[in-house]
């Protein structure tokens, strides 16, 4: 067996080597390297994704390290970017990363293409820039937010965000740090179910909290597509 497929012996138990060596010639562009990204650049740069593009011109601070499972303390002042960068090439010497720091209005004037975009933004002006984008580019991309004890992820291909939401420039609540990963693993597996070709199912908003009760809740929409 050869070192990688050694590396992602399990993986290749799941799908064959085939399907995850395709995965060696994937590219995906995660918008935000925060909670979410955090999140999905580990899970997804573990899984054998060939090439990574982290869009952030945010620095670490220290009242983002509980929620923001990629930092530590002592990486505060640094481009959240550039840690997120050094941590997923650490943990899987098979992805190649590129990290921006640049907002995602200036990272969409580059013209670069992508397998899948993956929102992983804090603000809702940026997640209609993103979704703007990639239905002027045909792009997939994947919607992903957290507050409080809930959350809400979307794999749009047809429907439009802002036919869905209101936008404005409102920011969350407080968040717990379970919750943010909660999400984003979600969001990993969409992505992944998608670039290994296996089904998923688009344009369906899934919802997920905790009622008063503390009973976790799944609900799930279908959007309108055009």
């Amino acid at each position: 067996m050869s070192e990688i497929h050694e590396f992602f012996n399990r993986q290749i138990k799941l799908w064959g080597e085939e399907t995850q060596d395709s995965l060696q010639d994937k590219s995906v562009a995660i918008i935000g390297s925060g909670g979410l990204g955090c999140t999905l650049g580990i899970a997804l740069g573990a899984s054998g994704i060939g090439n990574f593009t982290f869009v952030d011109f945010d620095e670490v601070g220290v009242h983002n390290i509980h929620r923001q499972i990629g930092f530590k303390v002592g990486d505060d002042g640094k481009y959240k970017a550039d840690v997120l960068k050094d941590l997923i090439e650490a943990r899987c010497p098979y992805t190649k990363v590129t990290a921006y720091k640049e907002s995602f209005q200036e990272f969409a004037k580059r013209g670069l293409t992508f397998d899948l975009i993956i929102d992983a933004t804090d603000n809702l002006p940026t997640r209609a820039a993103i979704n703007e984008y990639c239905i002027e580019n045909n792009q997939p991309w994947i919607y992903g937010s957290v507050e409080e004890f809930h959350g809400q992820v979307c794999f749009f291909e047809k429907a439009s965000y802002e036919a869905v939401f209101q936008i404005n420039d409102r920011k969350p609540n407080g968040i717990a740090c379970p919750i943010v990963m909660h999400i984003g693993s979600l969001q990993a597996n969409l992505a992944i179910r998608h670039l290994s070709g296996l089904p998923v199912k688009k344009d369906v908003l899934y919802y997920l909290s905790f009622d008063q009760d503390g009973v976790l809740q799944n609900q799930k929409f279908n959007l309108p597509t055009n």
